[in-house]
């Protein structure tokens, strides 16, 4: 053995730490790191983080990774980087998944991912060549790079907004809202690693840039990519968000309805009650926004915030989710355009919708 051969979305890993984008953290997290991250959402430093980022492998490949002081990492057969193992360990993956995700249900995709993963894992500060680097960012921004963009468009407030799906109505309610209170929005679509059924990266992008083209003004927008792995773990996912988004020079960012969940596995603004108990640590301002719904009284995109019917005609008011849009691009069918606008569906023809197969 002469190195250790990354899966793609190990890659993917591998690159948002080298390039900042999970910073503070540094390296795949060794065994002290990962249990302080998994029981208090922190560093061993203290530092807020609340998601574990590892290196899995097999107990081969941890066997001789633990004699070494330094190893390659190879992607598609190139050597890419190297890691400086300091810790190879094992751990009770279902305890980790009740503690991170709230559940050990194989129904739930982060925990079907995390268990399927290798039993072992190797932690260490790593290290990526230049040149490298530039190529696991060739069709995407770095913090570094966005941080200059903003500056260049001279914003000095910027709100982030995370997605994994096309854009509809409801989304457009809560960038609009947030961008009557700040220079910029930064859209950055999440493109890593998602469940069967979720939207392909051609939809997602075909989708904002109709949205982007037709209705915002070209200097106060920003549509970026994020080619990280979805987690789908609510909550801790949305503080996860928030640093990321902190560390590509965003100064706020808005948290919805249900933020990265998945199922029925968290409450509706379980997520939003996370992220803004901790305050001015996270290093962000949190948006916390509610809804949004279609009230055919009202005439348009409401919350519960704004819109009596909620409590008189509560069975008028009409969800606008992820889930009501995809049953009807799944039949191939355009949504009504309350839910949609006419220019996103039509975008979305002959385009390929949605993931058929989870990535590994």
């Amino acid at each position: 053995m002469t190195g250790i051969d990354l899966t793609p979305i190990q890659t993917l890993e591998l690159g948002k730490i080298a390039g900042g984008c999970f910073s503070p953290v540094t390296g795949f997290m060794g065994e002290e790191d990962f249990a302080s991250v998994v029981s208090d959402m922190r560093l061993t430093s203290g530092e807020l983080f609340p998601l574990p980022v590892v290196l899995d492998v097999d107990r081969a490949t941890a066997e001789w990774v633990g004699k070494q002081s330094t190893v390659p990492l190879r992607s598609g057969g190139e050597h890419v980087g190297d890691i400086s193992p300091d810790s190879v360990f094992a751990v009770d993956k279902l305890s980790v998944c009740e503690a991170v995700f709230g559940t050990t249900e194989r129904e739930h995709p982060g925990v079907s991912f995390f268990l399927d993963g290798g039993a072992w894992f190797v932690g260490g500060a790593v290290s990526v060549a230049p040149e490298a680097l530039e190529r696991m960012f060739s069709d995407e921004l770095t913090p570094e790079q966005t941080r200059d963009r903003f500056a260049s468009r001279g914003w000095q407030t910027v709100v982030g907004f995370q997605t994994r799906n096309v854009p509809h109505r409801a989304h457009e309610y809560l960038q609009r809202t947030a961008l009557e209170h700040v220079d910029g929005l930064f859209i950055q679509p999440l493109i890593g690693r998602k469940k069967t059924g979720d939207y392909t990266r051609e939809a997602i992008l075909a989708g904002y840039r109709a949205l982007l083209n037709e209705c915002y003004p070209e200097n106060r927008v920003e549509l970026g990519v994020l080619t990280t792995a979805m987690r789908y773990a609510g909550p801790r996912e949305a503080v996860f968000h928030a640093i990321i988004r902190r560390n590509y020079g965003c100064t706020h960012f808005i948290v919805g309805r249900d933020h990265a969940g998945v199922g029925g596995y968290y409450g509706t603004y379980d997520a939003q009650r996370l992220v803004t108990s901790l305050g001015e640590e996270l290093g962000i301002q949190i948006m916390p926004l509610n809804g949004p719904y279609h009230c055919p009284q009202c005439e348009g995109i409401v919350t519960e915030q704004t819109c009596r019917h909620f409590v008189t005609e509560p069975d008028s008011i009409v969800p606008i989710s992820g889930t009501e849009v995809r049953a009807y691009l799944r039949a191939r069918k355009d949504p009504p355009t309350f839910m949609m606008r006419q220019s996103v569906a039509q975008a979305l023809h002959g385009v390929s919708l949605f993931i058929e197969e989870d990535d590994q």
